[in-house]
C-alpha cells in the first residue's frame, strides 16, 4: 500500500492509495450529496458497503431537516462497516472557481472535523470529496484539503489520525504533494 505521512500538533496526517470503506478507523467520510440517498463513485460504493442501515439513518436526517447542503455534514452509524461512524458531507460543484468553491469545500472538511471532534471521535479517513462527478480539480481540492486539516490540528489535537484514502494514482500523488507543502 502506498503511504506517506507527517505530524501537526499531535495529528498524523497520512495519505493512501486504498478503499475507505475497508478502512479501520473510528469513523470514514463520504463525500456525499444533498439528498442523502445514496449515488454513484464514494457515496455508492460506502452505501452498498455499510448496508441499508445507513440508507435508514440517511432517511431519518432528510425527515429531519431536508438533507444536507453543501459545506456542512451530517453522521451515521457505520452499518457493515469496520468503521462506526459516517461522517456525511457535501461539497461544491465545480463551476469554474469563482462561485465560492473553495470555500464551501473547506467548509465541507471542517463541519466534518468538527463533527468528528464533538463525537469523541479520534481517527477519520477522508476521500477526495468533490474532484469525481463534481468535477472540482483534484490538485486545487487537495490544496484546499490539507490546508484546512492542517489549521484544525494546530487549533483542536484531540484528532490523533487523519488519513486520507485515494482511490487512484493521480489522486493520491495530488494529494501526497499537497501534504508535503502542507
Amino acid at each position: 500500500m502506498q503511504a506517506t505521512s507527517k505530524t501537526v500538533n499531535r495529528t498524523e496526517i497520512t495519505v493512501v492509495r486504498g478503499d475507505i470503506t475497508r478502512q479501520e478507523v473510528e469513523a470514514i467520510v463520504n463525500a456525499a450529496n444533498s439528498s442523502l440517498m445514496g449515488g454513484g463513485g464514494v457515496d455508492g460504493a460506502i452505501h452498498r458497503a455499510g448496508g441499508p442501515a445507513i440508507l435508514s439513518e440517511c432517511q431519518e436526517i432528510r425527515a429531519r431537516q431536508g438533507g444536507c447542503p453543501a459545506g456542512e455534514a451530517v453522521i451515521t452509524g457505520g452499518g457493515n462497516l469496520p468503521a462506526g461512524h459516517v461522517i456525511h458531507t457535501v461539497g461544491p460543484v465545480w463551476h469554474g472557481g469563482g462561485s465560492g468553491e473553495p470555500d464551501v469545500l473547506a467548509s465541507a472538511y471542517r463541519r466534518s472535523l468538527e463533527l468528528a471532534a464533538a463525537n469523541r471521535i479520534t481517527t477519520i479517513a477522508f476521500p477526495s470529496i468533490s474532484t469525481g462527478a463534481y468535477g472540482y480539480p483534484v490538485d486545487e481540492a487537495a490544496a484546499v484539503a490539507l490546508s484546512v486539516v492542517k489549521s484544525f490540528c494546530q487549533e483542536e489535537p484531540a484528532i490523533s489520525e487523519i488519513r486520507f484514502v485515494l482511490f487512484d494514482d493521480r489522486t493520491y500523488e495530488a494529494y501526497r504533494q499537497a501534504l508535503a507543502s502542507a
